[in-house]
């Protein structure tokens, strides 16, 4: 299912996070709406409770997007249920909670379709998220829709080797762990994360040529979502999906 990306010819939209401009991010309910709307793809993050239950976060830390303080690790699952996931974004969203991959799979059933961008955050157990994940994503049914990514160059080099997954990198100077050359990390890489103010049709087409895909992130204006596919890449993670969403179908209308 995910070789439509390279075969496609029209955007596809990948919601950062779910709607992360509209709703609070990597929340259900951020997804949720998301997927209302008609993304193409979801991206997430994932790391270990205290407990090693596979939970959807993006920070090393509860601090910026709970009511609570300290490392998601040093957090049972129980304990990160106690605490508020959406009041940080605004009063109508206290009470949301951090989902779990397992509550995020039952609600990805619905959407055959829908591709998953999957980010495993570094961390000193990343291989062994990456192992958990695997296997609930297998059990769903789901990994054929799936992309992982990782910052880390050995974990994605696990995904690749370990899982043969396909994966998403990034340039080098934003990796840890790079190792240069043809048969380096570039090696171990499906398609290249390339940020907006990284981004130019000459580096875009560099990565095309060595048979990596180029995907760019995030370009939520409608100038933006333009000079993108100008650089040739059809594959963008937004923050708003809204403005891709209606250059796609602006493009879709003319002869």
């Amino acid at each position: 299912m995910i070789e439509r990306l390279r075969d496609n010819q029209s955007v596809i939209v990948a919601g950062h996070r779910g709607w992360k401009s509209a709703y609070p991010e990597n929340t259900l309910l951020a997804f949720q709406e998301a997927l209302k709307l008609g993304v193409d793809m979801l991206e997430f993050d994932l790391r270990f409770s205290k407990d090693r239950t596979v939970v959807v976060i993006h920070d090393e830390t509860v601090d910026r997007t709970t009511n609570g303080s300290g490392r998601v690790g040093d957090f049972t699952l129980a304990e990160l249920r106690e605490l508020d996931a959406g009041g940080w974004f605004g009063k109508p969203f206290e009470g949301l909670k951090i989902p779990t991959l397992e509550e995020l799979c039952e609600l990805l059933s619905a959407y055959p379709d829908v591709l998953l961008n999957v980010e495993v955050k570094p961390s000193p157990d990343a291989k062994a998220v990456v192992d958990s994940a695997v296997a609930m994503l297998e059990r769903f049914g789901y990994l054929p829709r799936c992309v992982f990514t990782c910052f880390d160059a050995e974990v994605l080099a696990y995904m690749h080797d370990a899982h043969g997954l396909k994966t998403q990198g990034f340039p080098g100077e934003l990796m840890s762990g790079y190792t240069d050359g043809p048969e380096g990390t570039i090696s171990k890489m499906w398609a290249v994360g390339l940020s907006m103010k990284l981004l130019t049709p000459q580096l875009a087409r560099a990565y095309e040529e060595q048979g990596v895909l180029a995907w760019c992130y995030c370009p939520d204006s409608e100038q933006q979502v333009f000079y993108a596919l100008g650089c040739g890449t059809l594959l963008m993670t937004v923050n708003d999906p809204l403005p891709a969403m209606q250059v796609r179908e602006q493009l879709s209308r003319m002869p």
